[in-house]
């Protein structure tokens, strides 16, 4: 069992699996962008790192940047393996497998397919195609489709994820909208009674999906104590925390830009109960296991 921080209460060793490096000045955005934040670098994001005692990261391509992954591979490069791991972006008809393995070289280790950042609605079959062109070309390389859908989307992917044959990992508490309460058939403190969450649930049993506790202020109603999140982020740890749950920050909260990820920290410890052995999981073992 890694040794715990006394500050903090993260095991030494542990992976933030889901923060952003951005530079407009020096990596041009997408024509297409939604929003253009100002600069976050490698290196800010390496202090704000060092003050929650995280030293492993994986970062992820932005929305912002579209499939020109230059920003995050560049920082990659710097991070190096043994610290860093990166989730890219790319168009399955240009992508060619030099490109692929040298990123997988670098450590690359997935590819993120993004409807919610952009508003983006796809129907079942273009989802369902979407899903294995990416999980074709990846396979060889043993990388994670990660998944930045709404809740309800859980629906459809319940079967068709056991078909890949890859892993897949969703972002932000497999987004559920709790701003929305209308998402909800019945009582809204059950989780369950969230659209897409018996499914999202279904597929964490299965065992080859995981999902990223993150950025609970893109979800929650309640921006201090996350209470409507709570029943959903201890159902996940209940069901997937000893395997497939891994704890993430968000950094640089875009569009939340300015948010102190501690607080978030301490609930989540909180809702682990303070089990060393799943917070071990939660920050640690299960990214190990997931990023490779």
């Amino acid at each position: 069992m890694g040794t715990f921080l006394s500050t903090q209460g993260i095991p030494r060793g542990s992976w933030d699996s889901h923060m952003h490096v951005v530079d407009p000045s020096t990596y041009p955005l997408a024509k297409d962008a939604l929003y253009t934040p100002k600069p976050h670098l490698l290196s800010q994001a390496l202090r704000f790192e060092a003050s929650t005692g995280i030293r492993n990261i994986v970062l992820v391509q932005p929305s912002i940047y579209g499939t020109d992954n230059s920003c995050l591979l560049d920082a990659l490069r710097v991070l190096g393996p043994r610290h860093g791991r990166a989730v890219v972006a790319f168009d399955c008809d240009t992508i060619d497998t030099v490109t692929l393995t040298k990123w997988h070289r670098w450590g690359v280790r997935g590819v993120r397919v993004n409807t919610q950042s952009i508003g983006k609605h796809i129907d079942v079959e273009e989802l369902v195609a979407t899903l294995r062109r990416y999980a074709d070309i990846i396979r060889p390389y043993n990388w994670v489709l990660q998944l930045y859908v709404p809740l309800a989307t859980a629906e459809i992917l319940e079967d068709i994820v056991p078909q890949l044959g890859v892993r897949v990992c969703l972002d932000h508490f497999g987004s559920p909208d709790l701003l929305d309460v209308s998402t909800y058939t019945d009582d809204d403190s059950d989780p369950y009674n969230l659209r897409g969450f018996r499914s999202l649930v279904k597929l964490l049993r299965q065992g080859s999906t995981y999902v990223k506790l993150s950025a609970p202020y893109r979800i929650s109603r309640d921006n201090n104590a996350w209470k409507d999140l709570e029943p959903v982020a201890r159902e996940l740890l209940k069901v997937a925390g000893m395997s497939r749950a891994v704890f993430a920050s968000d950094w640089p909260h875009t569009r939340f830009e300015g948010l102190d990820i501690k607080p978030f920290v301490e609930m989540l410890l909180d809702w682990c109960g303070y089990d060393e052995v799943l917070v071990e999981r939660v920050f640690r073992c299960n990214a190990e296991e997931l990023w490779q």
